[in-house]
């Protein structure tokens, strides 16, 4: 008998560069509705390219959306606490989604793009793949139509990551463009193996790089030549030790709908100063006045015990919080966590415990991000 999918595989959707990582023999796993890989020669050799050299991720899945009109930049300026109206050609916001209630629906990138030969300004988002559908919806819902177009990329695009210290590196030489000068956050379009594409001095690993936004045929092409190259192929094992690490937060689990911006300590999004109204405005002025009655912070564990997602904070043997995201930093050689716990008990250096399998291990406060790049291109 011929050898079968598992039947959760055939619901799956798969990117354009699904085959190529079969072919490498990947570990895949289900993720946001896509089956992706998790890992190809192991996490830690992955997360150590990156941190060294140059890595490779496949984040076709995430979503992407171009706006094209008269104002997108100005109604998109109602639906984020960040102040839009200072981008530039070639610069781009990292910011949040917000609801009536000052909950994250989704942090995204919005890129713009300048204006075309019409005077309609141009502007791509890039937003997660398990919050695509959500976020459409929104944007569609507060979006007036009649004077700007929404057009949905999400499958028709490859988005490739190339993180490292070495990535421009590997990159450039299939660029015509010269991406030394590009900062941070900083975009453009340009040939990418004799073809239109979009470049992006961002990523989601802490490391200098480029997210790569092309058609599938030169994505897959892209890929082979990286490959060829010497670049390491990277799965979203590495991609969240990486992430965790530069304390970047992870939709879903650091962020949620219920969470603020402002509680997760992403307050240098909110622009209260220099901008007008906007969904969920009022919410983060009275938390601003009041006072946080909790934060994200940063935790770092003794010894090889790994804080996982779920797993309760104490102080004093009484529940105070919850650990968001966990793992053993492979960079810094001990378990690091993000946690929610009471503001009162979020400062640097504070003495809490969290329960593992029963039993109370110590933890303290700490400073983050917990490792900060010295490679980083800044703004």
């Amino acid at each position: 008998m011929a050898n079968q999918e598992p039947e959760i595989a055939l619901s799956l959707a798969r990117t354009p560069l699904y085959q190529l990582g079969v072919e490498l023999r990947a570990r895949l796993t289900s993720f946001g509705g896509w089956e992706m890989p998790v890992q190809f020669a192991g996490i830690s050799h992955e997360h150590e390219a990156v941190r060294n050299a140059a890595g490779m991720f496949d984040i076709s899945h995430m979503g992407k959306f171009t706006l094209v009109g008269e104002n997108p930049i100005s109604q998109l300026q109602a639906l984020v606490p960040s102040d839009l109206s200072r981008l530039k050609l070639g610069q781009a916001q990292y910011t949040v989604l917000l609801n009536p209630q000052g909950g994250i629906i989704d942090d995204i990138i919005v890129y713009y793009q300048g204006e075309d030969s019409s005077g309609n300004q141009q502007v791509a988002i890039i937003v997660n793949a398990a919050t695509t559908g959500k976020d459409k919806a929104w944007l569609l819902q507060h979006l007036d139509l009649k004077t700007v177009e929404f057009q949905d990329l999400s499958k028709d695009k490859v988005l490739l990551a190339v993180q490292g210290p070495k990535a421009i590196d590997y990159l450039q030489p299939l660029v015509e463009s010269d991406l030394h000068p590009i900062k941070a956050f900083g975009h453009l379009q340009a040939p990418i193996l004799g073809k239109t594409g979009f470049l992006a001095r961002t990523g989601y690993t802490g490391e200098d790089g480029f997210e790569v936004m092309v058609d599938p045929e030169v994505g897959i092409a892209l890929w082979q030549s990286l490959y060829d190259a010497g670049v390491i192929p990277c799965g979203l094992g590495a991609r969240d030790t990486l992430r965790l690490e530069a304390a970047m937060a992870l939709y879903g689990q650091d962020i949620d709908d219920s969470t603020t911006p402002l509680e997760a300590g992403l307050g240098w999004l909110v622009h209260l100063d220099t901008k007008g109204d906007f969904i969920g405005r009022a919410v983060l002025e009275q938390q601003k006045a009041a006072g946080l009655q909790r934060r994200l912070v940063g935790l770092r564990m003794p010894g090889r015990n790994i804080a996982r997602h779920g797993y309760q904070v104490l102080s004093s043997g009484k529940v105070v919080g919850e650990v968001t995201s966990g793992t053993l930093s492979l960079t810094l050689g001990y378990p690091i966590a993000l946690a929610y716990v009471p503001s009162e008990l979020a400062t640097v250096g504070q003495q809490l415990e969290v329960e593992i399998r029963g039993k109370a291990y110590p933890t303290s406060v700490v400073k983050r991000p917990f490792y900060r790049s010295k490679n980083r291109v800044i703004n």
